[in-house]
């Protein structure tokens, strides 16, 4: 065989070298392919707003649905006898699973405020949340018509039974009423920084706040949660959800909402625990003075007047703790001091 000509090598040597070329390239290319797809993958679960159709978080959601019979059996078919409460999202009922385990149901009305998709969220959230101030998701159920939540039961009722209520108010002390705020704060904390997701809870109120059998707080009801992304701030909405009195102006107002948004509703609740009266109740007002508690509570405060800030029941005298409870509530009620009030309830101890 002749030897190749110096051209020939030449032309050889150029196609192996692009053939090299386009192979870096191609497999550039495939690498720069395969990072953009993970990114947005991760950014798609990141973003998974209400339900993420990840494989493996669907399976286990799946794995929390109970069937219709077992709860309406658990519930003695819904009886009255057995209903916990009832509000205009529907009805709550006590139920014993067959091994003996005590739950509460939460029955969706079909014209509540909270619709599949809210059902949806809650579930999947709460599924995903684990905290010993928040309330426990056991599971949930699609049967026809019905929506159930299964919950496990939480013996003490809602705070509003309790702090609103001028005979079981006497048995909140000091010490249960502190130990109240601070659960209340750890759970809101867990939410906001310290659970691998970033929620905004949005209707944060002393009916949502269960109590167990020592009175330790669990926060409840997440059908109007939202997702954050962890880097995120604040988000708008021209749907407005709450309860008003615990709603933040600027959301009220405007739709904006973030962590200051609950933070809001959380001083609002240190001032009804503190002071044993609702923030949106105008009775025993003097005449000519139709205050909110919030009101009520800034001036007093700003006149030196402890007396009429402090629920009456709490026949000792006025502690370090309750007058720092008391500026907390207040300083969370200013957006600009929410980071300082975060760090003032962390000494409150």
């Amino acid at each position: 065989m002749a030897p190749s000509s110096p051209a020939q090598s030449q032309t050889s040597s150029s196609k192996t070298k692009w053939i090299g070329i386009t192979a870096s390239c191609a497999a550039a290319v495939l690498v720069i392919g395969v990072i953009i797809f993970l990114i947005m993958r991760r950014k798609k679960r990141t973003n998974i707003g209400l339900i993420n159709e990840d494989a493996d978080e669907i399976t286990m959601v799946e794995s929390l649905q109970f069937d219709l019979e077992v709860i309406i059996e658990a519930t003695e078919n819904f009886s009255d006898a057995k209903k916990l409460g009832q509000g205009g999202f529907g009805s709550v009922y006590l139920g014993t699973l067959p091994n003996g385990q005590a739950i509460a149901v939460k029955r969706l009305s079909k014209n509540s405020g909270q619709g599949e998709i809210e059902f949806k969220n809650e579930v999947v959230l709460l599924a995903r949340l684990q905290h010993r101030n928040l309330v426990r998701l056991l599971g949930f159920c699609f049967g026809g018509d019905e929506r159930l939540l299964v919950y496990e039961f939480v013996p003490n009722s809602s705070l509003d039974q309790f702090i609103f209520d001028p005979i079981k108010r006497a048995s909140l002390d000091w010490d249960t009423r502190h130990k109240i705020i601070m659960g209340i704060a750890r759970g809101l904390l867990y939410l906001h920084e310290d659970s691998r997701l970033r929620i905004i809870h949005r209707d944060l109120k002393a009916s949502n706040i269960l109590l167990d059998a020592v009175m330790s707080p669990k926060v409840s009801d997440f059908g109007m949660a939202r997702l954050f992304e962890l880097d995120q701030t604040q988000a708008d909405t021209n749907r407005i959800v709450g309860t008003y009195g615990y709603m933040a102006p600027e959301y009220v107002l405007h739709g904006h909402f973030s962590l200051k948004s609950d933070v809001f509703s959380f001083g609002v609740l240190v001032l009804e625990i503190v002071s044993g009266k609702k923030n949106n109740d105008m009775r025993g007002r003097p005449a000519g003075e139709p205050e909110i508690l919030i009101s009520h509570v800034w001036r007093s405060w700003q006149e030196g007047k402890i007396s009429d800030i402090v629920d009456p029941l709490l026949a000792l005298g006025y502690s370090t703790n309750i007058l720092r409870s008391i500026h907390i509530g207040l300083s969370f009620l200013d957006s600009e001091k929410f980071s300082v009030a975060y760090t003032m309830t962390s000494r409150l101890n």
